[in-house]
């Protein structure tokens, strides 16, 4: 259907779209069958969350917080997934999924879970939650190991049947696993088997000790697997010395291994066992981004045991990463944007992805007046559209002042 979306930046433009794509992007468009007013607000392509778990969302009241460590939310979200019926995955997943939406989300990776004790449950769920709600998110599933693969035949046979059914990512957690070098050496064979990508969680603990960047980077390079390797999390990195930051950033970037923080989750769990002078526990990502390299900020959970609180807002994630990693410059805070769109787009190898002629009609309207000022007021999202077609609309308040008398 054709239309004109009005935009803005430093000059107002006008954004035409037509049969669900972008035609052009051009000042002073003449009117089309629809138009839909920014007002002069901000307007970006859709946000991209890279890394969220919908089928373990929610689930915060079925697990105790009494440690608050990442031992006890594996142990705790374990024994709860035993209980996990498909519509009960579907239903907590479409209300995570919708309050993504409504913070103007366009584009998920979300990582689901397979083992024994939950089976196939959260693929068939997600598979289906995916299908339903196409018309306002794309979601790509993540074929996801959290309590460890090598020694599970079942695990691992969960995971080749996921990937034959057509699921493009294979994740892991090579830190949960009785043989770490042995999950990845399982999923680099995997992912080369069914031409997949993948998405590990890596490097997650309170010290340096025992990490496998390295490792992985070498994988990466010897599979030919460039642009197709992210791993999130990756806190041990914010606790070795500069130079080894350096070196390590320099591998992944030149290896073409992506990176994803997860504010709330990592500054959450980190440093439990540290009663004073705490670590902060996220990475910081200046040293990939100063040398080219693809990355992201993400939710990751969302209300359950990993991270009790959320609301899908990205914005907020990358508002609570600037404050972390004391980013407050104009540009750095612009960049924390890019790290939830165009940067995530890459890391997602989404093409298509921006505002520009041939591109889909996904934007979502903020509140703001550019992208720094997006991040540093944590500007509401108005409202989104997907393949030119609205998806939802937000009141904005307006202050109610008395009226004069007369």
């Amino acid at each position: 259907m054709p239309g004109a979306i009005a935009g803005t930046g430093a000059d107002l433009v006008d954004i035409g779209v037509s049969d669900g794509r972008i035609v052009r992007v051009d000042a002073g468009l003449p009117p089309g069958a629809r138009e839909l007013d920014a007002g002069g607000r901000l307007v970006l392509p859709g946000f991209v969350d890279t890394h969220l778990h919908l089928d373990k969302s929610r689930v915060a009241d079925r697990c105790a917080q009494r440690e608050g460590t990442l031992a006890e939310a594996i142990r705790e979200t374990a024994a709860a997934k035993a209980a996990f019926t498909e519509e009960d995955i579907y239903e907590r997943g479409r209300q995570t999924l919708e309050g993504c939406v409504l913070q103007g989300t366009t584009r998920v990776r979300t990582h689901v879970e397979v083992d024994p004790a939950v089976g196939l449950r959260g693929v068939n769920a997600i598979t289906r939650l995916a299908a339903d709600y196409a018309w306002a998110v794309d979601v790509q599933l993540c074929v996801f190991v959290q309590e460890g693969m090598t020694d599970s035949d079942e695990t691992d046979r969960l995971v080749v049947t996921a990937l034959e059914r057509g699921v493009p990512v294979i994740g892991g957690a090579p830190y949960a696993d009785v043989d770490p070098p042995g999950q990845l050496d399982r999923i680099f064979e995997l992912a080369r088997r069914y031409d997949v990508d993948i998405d590990l969680h890596l490097d997650f603990g309170d010290t340096p000790e025992g990490m496998q960047l390295e490792d992985v980077c070498a994988r990466t390079v010897a599979q030919g697997w460039a642009g197709r390797v992210t791993v999130g999390h990756v806190t041990q990195l914010s606790l070795v010395d500069p130079g080894r930051y350096a070196a390590l950033c320099e591998l992944a970037v030149s290896a073409g291994v992506a990176m994803t923080v997860l504010p709330a989750t990592d500054l959450f769990l980190m440093g439990r066992a540290v009663e004073h002078s705490k670590p902060r526990g996220l990475t910081s990502l200046t040293g990939m981004l100063e040398r080219g390299g693809v990355c992201s900020l993400a939710s990751n959970n969302i209300l359950n045991a990993f991270t009790p609180f959320g609301d899908g807002s990205l914005v907020r994630m990358a508002n609570l990463y600037a404050n972390v990693a004391h980013v407050g410059t104009r540009d750095g805070l612009a960049m924390c944007l890019d790290m939830v769109t165009t940067r995530a787009a890459r890391l997602l190898r989404a093409d298509d992805y921006g505002i520009r002629p041939g591109a889909p009609a996904d934007l979502v309207c903020l509140d703001a007046t550019s992208d720094a000022d997006a991040v540093a007021r944590l500007a509401p999202a108005a409202w989104a559209v997907k393949d030119g077609h609205p998806t939802f609309r937000r009141e904005l308040p307006v202050l109610t002042r008395p009226v004069a008398h007369a």
